[in-house]
Formats: structure tokens, sequence, C-alpha cells
């Protein structure tokens, strides 16, 4: 994993399609049911699309019916997060802690899983590296 989160936006202009600038470093949110990873059951670990940092393990991933992938779980010290009271709602949005890339959302208190957390992420923000044993 790389360090690179002193690049300038222009730098991640370079690096990254239009699209994935738009949703990581715009905080931008890709179209529901639209993901590559919107129903995927692959056994891996999710790294964030900007910089290769390990985000989730795919045994913490589940199917919340909201269009993009769902995680309960990241991986520790892997997430910051921010208070985001955008478009009349509060909720916590989810930036890689290595190159502070924009994920997606975290939502508490839904009821999903025994861990009452959903991360609503972006397909377009993440990787995901099959186990070698799948």
């Amino acid at each position: 994993m790389e360090n690179i989160s002193h690049l300038t936006e222009e730098e991640w202009r370079v690096r990254l399609n239009p699209e994935e600038f738009r949703v990581l470093r715009q905080a931008g949110t890709e179209a529901p049911w639209t993901g590559k990873y919107v129903d995927t059951k692959t056994p891996g670990t999710y790294s964030c699309r900007a910089c290769g940092a390990k985000l989730f393990e795919s045994v913490t991933k589940f199917d919340s019916h909201c269009g993009w992938p769902s995680f309960d779980e990241a991986l520790p010290g892997t997430i910051r997060y921010i208070e985001d009271r955008s478009h009349g709602m509060v909720r916590v949005e989810v930036r890689c802690a290595n190159c502070d890339s924009h994920l997606g959302h975290r939502f508490d208190g839904e009821g999903f899983t025994p861990k009452n957390a959903r991360y609503c992420i972006n397909s377009i923000s993440l990787d995901l590296e099959p186990s070698s044993d799948s």
C-alpha cells in the first residue's frame, strides 16, 4: 500500500478516471444498483481503489437491499469518520484513513446485523482481492 495522501487534486485527476475522481475525491455517489460489487459474494478483501489500503473483509459484507455494497465492520484503523449534515440529514461520511478518499457513509441503529452498523460504500471506491481459496 502506497501512502499517497500528499497528492494534489491535479495528480489525483491523472491517477483516476473521471467517475472515480468524482466519487473518491469530490465525495460523489454512484447510482444505486450500478456498482460491480453490489451483489458480489466472492470471499476476499476489499481495498481502497485510490491507494490500495485494505478496508473490509468479505465476511462483513451483507445484503441490505440499498443498492450499494454494505458491510457491518471495517478493518481497525482504516476508516476516518466525518459528520455529514448535507441533504437535510445527519449521517457519518467514511473516508480512507490512508489517502482521505471518500468511500460512502455509515449508518447505525438499523438492525441489519448484530453489529448494528451499515457501511454503505460505493463500488467504484473499492477493489476486491479474492481469497486464494476462492
